[in-house]
C-alpha cells in the first residue's frame, strides 16, 4: 500500500473524482431557454479571505425554494456553501430589468447591509461552474472629509453578461448598475426593488479554453518577468553558494585527508585534532532519540506529500476554481502516506537501538497531527462563534475523523510494524567509544541559535520573492497557476538547505563538537521560522486583513504550515548531513 506509484495513482483518481463532482454542471450542453444552474456561494469582507458567510446571511431576495448543492469534502473545507440563487439565467434568454423581488428593509436589515458595505463585502456565485464576483455596494466619500457624512449605497440592479459558443456557456461576468442605488445611510425602513438584466453574446472561444481567462492573470508578461527574475536570483544564489561551499569543503577536506594520512604514517602518539579527533563520538546516538526518529518520520511523510502535490499540479489537476481539489488531495494523500511516516520513524528508531517502538509510533502519529488538530479545534470554534462558512459542519468533521481512524492510523501502524521488522542496522564507519569526550568551550556564534539563523537565511532568500505570490493567492484573491516555476523554486530550496546544513555540520565537527544530529535537523528546518517571520511582515505591511477571526486564521494555519516546513526541511538537512558525515569518516582510517 505504501508503494509511491500506487499512492500517486490513488491520489490522482480521488482528486480528479472530486474535480469532476464539482464540474458536472459544466459538461452540460443546453438548448434555448434551458435552465442553467446558478448557485449563490458566499459573501464576506474583500480583504479577509477566511471570513466568509452564507449568501443569505444578508437580507437579499430569497427564492421560493432554496436548494443546497451537495458538495465534495474539499469544497466544504474551502468554505463553499452553494445554494440556489434568486436569478433565472436560462440559456440565451435575455432579460431587461426583470424584478427579483420587492421588499421593505427594516432598521436591522438596513444596519446589516450598511455594515457589510462599510467592510467592503463582495459576493461570489457560480454559473455553470464558472465563478462570478461583485461588490454589494459602495461608500460615497466624494467631497466629504468627515466619516459621519459618508453615504452608504446598496447596488440594487445587477447585469449578467454571458458569452456562449453554440450550445455551451463560455464566460460570465457581472456589472453593478452605478445609477440604480439604494441609500442606506440613515436608520430607517426602506422600500427596495431588486432588479437584474441578462445579456447574451456569441463567441468563438472553444469550450476547452474557457478557464484560461482565470489563469491568464498570473501569466501576464510583467508577472512572468518577476517570476523569472525570482528564479534567476535564486539560481545565482544557489550556484554561488554551492560553488563556494563545494570549493571550500573540497579543499579543506583534501587538506584534512592528506594531513590525517601523514599523521598515520608518522608517530602514533601524535595527538589528533579536528573532526578526526572525535571519530569515537560522532556516531553516538542523539538525546531524545524517540522524538528525533518521530520528527524524521513526519518530515519524510510531508516531503512525499509535497512531491505528490507538485506532480498533481504539474499534470493540471489544480486548474483555477477547481473548487476544493487541493484540499481533497491534501487530506487523501496525507492519509495514504502515513505508512511512510510509521515505517521511517520506527525503522530509524530501531537502528538507534530504541526499545519502545509503540511509544515512538504514537509520537510519530501525533507530532504533526496533534498541533494541527488543536489549532483546528480553536479556529473552528472561532468560526462557529462568527457563524462563518469556515466552520465545518458536523458531518464533515465525522468524515475527517473516519479517514483518520480507518486509513491514517492503520497505515501508520502497518508502516511501523514493517519498520520494526526491517532489521536495518545503523551503518557507522567508526566504532563509538564507551564514554563521550567533553566538548570544548566554543564562541557564541557557534551555538545553536546563531547557526540556525545563518542556516535559515540563505534558503529563505532564495524563495522570498515567490512567497509573496503564494501568499497573495492563498490569503487573497490572486490566482496562482505557474506551478512549474514553483517546482523549480522548491528544488532550489532543497539544494540550498542541504548544502548550508552540510557546511555548518562540517564546521561544527571541525570545532570538535560531536552533537551534530539535532543541530543539523534544527538548522535545516530553520527556514520554516523565517517563513513565519515573513508572515508577520506580510500581514502588517502587504495585506489589509483585520479582525480577530481573520488574524487568528492567518497566524494559526500559517503556524501549522511553517511547522510542517520545519519538519520537512529539517529531515532534508539531517539526511544530507548524515550522508556527508558517513562519507568523510569512511574516507579516513579510524582506530
Amino acid at each position: 500500500m505504501n508503494d509511491p506509484s500506487t499512492l500517486l495513482i490513488l491520489a490522482v483518481l480521488i482528486a480528479s473524482t472530486a474535480t469532476h463532482v464539482s464540474s458536472d454542471a459544466s459538461n452540460h450542453r443546453y438548448k434555448e431557454a434551458d435552465p442553467v444552474p446558478l448557485y449563490a456561494n458566499k459573501v464576506g469582507p474583500f480583504h479577509n479571505p477566511s471570513e466568509t458567510y452564507r449568501y443569505f446571511d444578508l437580507p437579499f431576495c430569497v427564492p421560493d425554494h432554496v436548494k443546497e448543492k451537495k458538495e465534495a469534502l474539499g469544497e466544504v473545507l474551502n468554505g463553499d456553501r452553494l445554494v440556489s440563487a434568486p436569478y433565472k439565467l436560462n440559456f440565451r434568454d435575455e432579460r431587461t430589468s426583470a424584478v427579483v423581488c420587492k421588499k421593505t428593509l427594516n432598521k436591522e436589515e438596513v444596519a446589516q447591509f450598511r455594515s457589510a458595505i462599510d467592510k467592503d463585502y463582495y459576493f461570489q456565485m457560480y454559473y455553470d461552474d464558472l465563478p462570478i464576483w461583485g461588490f454589494i455596494g459602495k461608500v460615497d466619500k466624494e467631497g466629504k472629509a468627515d466619516p459621519s457624512e459618508y453615504k452608504y449605497l446598496l447596488y440594487k440592479h445587477i447585469q449578467f453578461d454571458v458569452l456562449y459558443n453554440k450550445d455551451r456557456v463560455i464566460e460570465v461576468s457581472v456589472r453593478m448598475d452605478p445609477h440604480l442605488l439604494l441609500d442606506l445611510t440613515e436608520d430607517k425602513e426602506v422600500d427596495a426593488e431588486f432588479l437584474y438584466t441578462v445579456k447574451w453574446k456569441e463567441t468563438d472561444t472553444p469550450f476547452e479554453k474557457r478557464m484560461e481567462k482565470y489563469s491568464s492573470s498570473s501569466s501576464l508578461p510583467h508577472h512572468l518577468e518577476i517570476h523569472w527574475f525570482s528564479i534567476i536570483n535564486s539560481c545565482v544564489t544557489v550556484l554561488l553558494l554551492t560553488g563556494f561551499l563545494a570549493t571550500i569543503l573540497m579543499r579543506v577536506l583534501k587538506n584534512d585527508f592528506v594531513k590525517y594520512a601523514q599523521d598515520e604514517e608518522a608517530a602514533d602518539d601524535q595527538e589528533e585534532t579536528g573532526w578526526k579527533y572525535i571519530h569515537g563520538d560522532v556516531f553516538r546516538y542523539p538525546k531524545f532519540k524517540s522524538l528525533f526518529a518521530a520528527a524524521l518520520g513526519s518530515g519524510t511523510q510531508l516531503f512525499i506529500l509535497t512531491v505528490f502535490i507538485f506532480i498533481l499540479a504539474l499534470v493540471g489537476v489544480f486548474y483555477p476554481y477547481n473548487r476544493g481539489a487541493l484540499f481533497t488531495a491534501l487530506v487523501v494523500i496525507y492519509a495514504l502516506t502515513s505508512g511512510i511516516a510509521g515505517y521511517t520513524a520506527t525503522s530509524f528508531y530501531s537502528q538507534l537501538e530504541g526499545k519502545n517502538w509503540v511509544r515512538n509510533l504514537l509520537l510519530t502519529g501525533c507530532l504533526f497531527c496533534g498541533p494541527l488538530f488543536l489549532t483546528f479545534c480553536f479556529l473552528n470554534t472561532v468560526a462557529i462563534v462568527y457563524s462563518a462558512t469556515a466552520a465545518l459542519p458536523f458531518g464533515t468533521i465525522v468524515v475527517i475523523v473516519l479517514i483518520w481512524t480507518l486509513v491514517t492510523s492503520p497505515l501508520l501502524v502497518l508502516g511501523g510494524i514493517a519498520g520494526k521488522n526491517s532489521k536495518a542496522e545503523f551503518q557507522a564507519p567508526c566504532r563509538t567509544t564507551k564514554y563521550p569526550r567533553e566538548i570544548p568551550q566554543l564562541p557564541w556564534y557557534r551555538s545553536a541559535l546563531p547557526q540556525m539563523a545563518m542556516a535559515g537565511f540563505l534558503p529563505f532568500s532564495a524563495i522570498y520573492i515567490e512567497l509573496y505570490y503564494i501568499f497573495a493567492s492563498v490569503w487573497g484573491h490572486r490566482i496562482y497557476t505557474i506551478y512549474s516555476i514553483l517546482f523549480i523554486v522548491f528544488i532550489i530550496l532543497l539544494i540550498v538547505t542541504a548544502f548550508i546544513t552540510v557546511a555548518l555540520t562540517y564546521f561544527q565537527l571541525a570545532a570538535e563538537d560531536h552533537e551534530w544530529w539535532w543541530r543539523s535537523f534544527l538548522c535545516g528546518g530553520s527556514t520554516g521560522l523565517f517563513i513565519y517571520a515573513y508572515c508577520l511582515y506580510y500581514y502588517y505591511a502587504r495585506s489589509d486583513m483585520s479582525g480577530f477571526m481573520q488574524t487568528s486564521f492567518f497566524f494559526g494555519y500559517m503556524a501549522c504550515i511553517c511547522y510542517g516546513f520545519f519538519l520537512m526541511l529539517g529531515t532534508v538537512g539531517f539526511r544530507a548531513s548524515l550522508f556527508f558525515v558517513r562519507h568523510i569518516y569512511r574516507s579516513i582510517k579510524c582506530e
